[in-house]
């Protein structure tokens, strides 16, 4: 691949030197086009980049000068948190999402589910058992989704084995990665309603 073609020359897909003079002006137009847009959202995307870092380390020192205040050591970027401006216009959200998978366990858990179900299928109404089985079905990945198993742990139960069921499930929980995010809002009017400003920092 030629990425410093002679004068009077462009490389085409399969990396061959091509005349300027053989190609229409159409193709020279279309190039000329993507290439510098393709500049400027890469210039975009590095100042969005730089932005997204200045304002969570910012937001970082704020809430350590916070809880300064109050003895209280945070460090490190952990948690959710929303701030607001002082006429409430607007406000910042900072977001971190964590990657949970379940090990072994969850299979434990699910079996001392079971027994329960078993047991309390006389008394218990079939959406608890809908509810269930559903928070152990898998995509078509072979994944199960972790915020439906989790949510079974809103189920109060005096049953000895849905405590331990419950325990597992917590136990089996294991953080893989975490992806923070940054979502800034404007007030609309003096509604109690705010608007997002897009930014796309997410992938940045």
């Amino acid at each position: 691949m030629h990425s410093n073609p002679p004068e009077g020359y462009k490389v085409d897909g399969q990396g061959r030197l091509v005349p300027v003079e053989s190609i229409r002006e159409l193709d020279l137009l279309r190039d000329e086009l993507v290439t510098t847009l393709v500049k400027e959202a890469k210039q975009h995307s590095s100042a969005l980049r730089t932005f997204k870092e200045k304002s969570f380390t910012e937001i970082a020192s704020f809430l350590d000068l916070s809880a300064d205040q109050y003895g209280v050591k945070m460090g490190g970027r952990k948690g959710n948190v929303t701030l607001h401006s002082f006429d409430q216009r607007f406000k910042i959200i900072r977001a971190v999402d964590d990657t949970l998978i379940f090990d072994e366990r969850l299979q434990a858990a699910k079996a001392l589910i079971d027994e329960c179900l078993i047991d309390w299928t006389r008394d218990a109404r079939p959406e608890l058992k809908a509810i269930v089985d559903r928070a152990f079905e898998t995509d078509k990945a072979g994944n199960i989704n972790t915020n439906r198993v989790l949510a079974l742990r809103r189920i109060q139960s005096d049953d000895a084995r849905w405590a331990m069921a419950m325990k597992a499930i917590s136990e089996s929980t294991m953080v893989t990665g975490s992806k923070s995010y940054l979502r800034v809002y404007e007030r609309i009017g003096m509604t109690d309603r705010y608007e997002q400003i897009p930014l796309g920092v997410a992938d940045v």
